[in-house]
Formats: structure tokens, C-alpha cells, sequence
């Protein structure tokens, strides 16, 4: 069964810089798009960042400019590297990958962001 897991430090300072892995088993080529979400305990989820089999990009409106999406085919990974960390920066981020038949979810990773 295929399957994808969230990975990177769960601390970092106001103003630093993180870097998220998402690995997966999945065939690349099963693969339609890739998103990051992020979701706070109350919140509602969010979508940060999407990159799709073409190579299209997508940014939440919260993390642009602040947020680079990238892909390693040969490995197939997703990275999420987010810079100038706010402090409601603090939440679960979560990887997907859509295929033809469904969307599957990653357990998450926390990431907290001290002032």
C-alpha cells in the first residue's frame, strides 16, 4: 500500500527558515498534484502550497512570497521551504498527493514558531 509521511524540525524562531520534506511510495507518474496544508486546533484548513504533475504552482495568499514549493521527481518528493517564520505560522502541515482515484493524506507534521 502506498504511502506518504511529513517530515522537519518541529521548532523554529520568528524570522527563520524551514525546510518540509514529503516522501512517498507512490509512482510519480500516478501522480496528479501535490498540496500543503496547514491546519491549527479551531482553525480552519489551509492551503499553502500546490505543485502539479505539469509543473504548475500555486501559493496561499498568507505565505506568498514567503514559500517555495519544489519536487524531486526521481525520488518522488515534494518540499515545502517556507522563510521569515511568523509566529501564525504555528500549525500542523500536512502533505497530499492526488491521483486518479483519490487523495491521500499524510499524517502531519507540527511546526511552531517561537517569538
Amino acid at each position: 500500500q502506498e504511502q506518504l509521511a511529513e517530515f522537519g524540525v518541529g521548532l523554529v524562531q520568528s524570522g527563520g527558515s524551514l525546510r518540509l520534506p514529503c516522501v512517498t511510495s507512490f509512482k510519480v507518474s500516478s501522480i496528479y498534484a501535490w498540496h500543503w496544508h496547514r491546519q491549527a486546533p479551531g482553525k480552519e484548513r489551509e492551503k499553502v502550497a500546490t505543485i502539479s504533475r505539469d509543473g504548475n504552482i500555486y501559493y496561499g495568499d498568507s505565505v506568498q512570497g514567503r514559500v517555495t514549493i519544489s519536487r524531486d521527481n526521481g525520488k518522488s518528493e515534494v518540499y515545502l521551504q517556507m522563510r521569515d517564520h511568523k509566529p501564525n505560522d504555528t500549525d500542523k502541515y500536512y502533505c497530499q498527493v492526488v491521483t486518479a482515484a483519490y487523495g491521500y493524506w499524510g499524517q502531519g507534521t507540527q511546526v511552531t514558531v517561537s517569538s
